[in-house]
């Protein structure tokens, strides 16, 4: 049997793992000297509290060995594929690698860099879950989403500057000019890594609809079997305006709604969005 697994920053909601199977990693997100597993046990809101009143970015932390062995089982016959967040942002590719090693499973532990984060990792999990129900044999799982990998596109827009400032991601000075004159960065995942594209101006509303819009050629011509609407906490309003939008396209199959957890949350803080899919 093959299994799929991913660590917590894949993003995907409880019902979805469910759906397909998917079993979660977690990491770790520290407040000061409290330590907490992301998904179970911490929520974006009380991360956003502690933040705003210490004037910090929490810290976060990959998985230990130890944590991610558990979900392995050295006297079983199963395939594992594992995804982690990019390599170039986290430990946990090389902890996945090590704790395969440690139980001798390098053979059956197939360790997957996303080289992306968010519902970005989990577009590529949740085909390896499609792929692994239907049957295909690991080797031609993995094959397949290495092909696909460079096609994920993954993109947010940021409402506020001053996590990504708080966490050493932006300079005072840009965060300062950026609440002053209501810039709102577009930041996209290009071969492992996040990058500013363009920047937005106006409220929330305008400046989420004018990044979603500037997508539509591409969302056109995308893999039609689903787009993923992420936020980390906007305005019901406002999705409901995305996802209308994307409807009015008559182009996916599937529309799907998830919160970021409290890892990708702690970087990008509330009122980020992003739509993201497969090209």
């Amino acid at each position: 049997m093959v299994k799929i697994l991913s660590d917590s920053t894949c993003d995907l909601s409880e019902e979805l793992c469910q759906r397909y199977g998917i079993e979660i990693i977690p990491l770790y997100v520290r407040l000061g000297e409290e330590e907490y597993l992301d998904g179970v046990n911490v929520t974006p809101e009380e991360l956003y509290a502690w933040s705003d009143s210490h004037g910090e970015t929490p810290k976060t932390a990959a998985s230990s060995i130890e944590d991610i062995e558990k979900h392995l089982s050295p006297d079983s016959d199963d395939e594992y594929i594992i995804f982690t967040i990019s390599s170039s942002m986290s430990a946990n590719f090389n902890n996945v690698r090590l704790a395969a090693e440690d139980l001798g499973m390098q053979e059956r532990v197939h360790v997957i860099d996303s080289a992306n984060l968010s519902t970005g990792i989990g577009l590529q999990v949740i085909l390896a879950a499609e792929l692994a129900q239907a049957g295909k044999p690991a080797a031609e799982i993995v094959a397949c989403i290495e092909a696909v990998k460079p096609k994920v596109r993954a993109s947010f827009v940021i409402d506020t500057l001053v996590y990504l400032h708080r966490g050493g991601r932006c300079s005072g000075v840009a965060a300062m000019l950026g609440a002053a004159l209501k810039l709102h960065p577009r930041i996209a995942v290009a071969d492992g890594a996040m990058h500013p594209e363009k920047k937005y101006r106006g409220h929330s509303h305008k400046f989420i609809m004018d990044y979603v819009k500037d997508m539509e050629p591409e969302l056109l011509s995308a893999r039609k079997d689903r787009v993923f609407i992420t936020h980390s906490g906007c305005d019901k309003e406002i999705v409901d305006a995305v996802r209308d939008y994307l409807l009015s396209l008559n182009h996916f199959d599937e529309i799907l709604e998830t919160r970021a957890g409290s890892v990708v949350s702690s970087h990008c803080g509330p009122g980020t969005l992003g739509v993201l899919f497969i090209a």
